[in-house]
């Protein structure tokens, strides 16, 4: 998700689940080649099993990513041809590359013959009127013939025009449908299904249909919801971190961060919804938000936010106990 899953959200969620793979933002091939890789690529290794998600249509562009990618330590690559924004749509990559499945499969060869960490493709069930399951099919089939054996599929269709990218995550209905029965069709394959999943509960149902469930913004916005799926998915028979643990264990990443030139703006936003739907939620939100920004903010307000929390809460709070496969 661009502008959420960078190296400090993602090192924040694996203090809440250990096993489950974390991705980085969209990176394009530009970025990668020509930018900072140290502030593209760089993250801590805390954070693995990790994969870069790329963006970008050239093939030998993208081939050179992956040995990048390779070389910094990732667990795997991932070919973003879903994002529909008009940003990316500008670069011809995204949502675009599923009208031209050709592409997509010359770029998956190249990228999987430049190295041996798995190459994965992520993508819609379909694009503007190219949304027969037909269409999905052939795309699906092109591109595993090319090398990619795991595909992650957004249950919905992307509109090119006429929809914002925020809208292109809304109103496009839901078809988990034709994912499972892609997965009936192509037993073969990896098989992950992304888009609306907000709960437990729903994502057991999805694994007893698919292999894998991505879960995007429900993470960003409650990532609390995931303390449990270390025990409930992967059997992991380790206590789920109480949120003031996970606060605890935050402080020492952070005073590391600043020290290195990070402001503590850039960390703590990514923290505000932890006590989502718990007593208190509202102070921390704001004790962060009026006090991060502030030029000599460290650790200690992160500290001091979780000391009013519990204070509002009056003690009441009680603490109960990305990709899941």
């Amino acid at each position: 998700m661009m502008d959420r899953t960078d190296r400090h959200f993602r090192y924040f969620i694996r203090l809440i689940t250990r096993h489950t793979l974390l991705y980085t933002e969209m990176i394009t091939t530009g970025a990668i080649i020509y930018g900072d890789r140290s502030k593209f690529l760089g993250f801590d290794l805390a954070e693995k099993p990790l994969s870069l998600q790329l963006g970008g249509d050239n093939p030998e562009q993208l081939a050179a990513c992956a040995r990048i990618a390779q070389d910094w330590g990732y667990d795997e690559v991932n070919l973003n041809v879903g994002c529909p924004s008009p940003r990316v749509q500008s670069g011809n990559f995204g949502a675009c590359l599923m009208l031209n499945p050709s592409l997509v499969a010359t770029a998956v060869e190249k990228m999987t013959k430049a190295v041996t960490i798995p190459v994965t493709v992520k993508h819609r069930i379909g694009v503007d009127d190219r949304d027969r399951y037909e269409d999905l099919t052939q795309f699906v089939q092109t591109v595993a013939e090319a090398g990619c054996s795991r595909f992650t599929v957004h249950a919905r269709k992307a509109w090119l025009k006429g929809l914002s990218p925020k809208e292109n995550r809304s109103i496009p209905p839901l078809r988990y449908d034709l994912v499972h029965r892609l997965k009936r069709d192509f037993p073969h394959l990896y098989i992950e299904i992304n888009g609306g999943i907000t709960k437990l509960s729903e994502i057991q149902e999805q694994l007893e249909l698919v292999d894998a469930v991505m879960i995007g913004r429900a993470a960003y916005d409650h990532p609390y919801f995931l303390a449990t799926v270390d025990r409930e998915i992967y059997g992991a028979q380790y206590k789920p971190p109480t949120r003031p643990e996970i606060v605890a264990q935050m402080l020492p990443y952070i005073e590391n961060c600043l020290n290195s030139g990070f402001s503590l703006n850039s960390i703590s936003r990514h923290l505000l919804h932890l006590f989502t739907g718990e007593p208190g939620s509202r102070a921390w939100k704001r004790y962060i938000s009026e006090h991060a920004h502030l030029p000599q903010a460290d650790a200690r307000v992160i500290a001091q936010a979780l000391d009013h929390t519990q204070s509002s809460s009056s003690g009441s709070g009680s603490e109960g106990g990305v990709m899941m496969r």
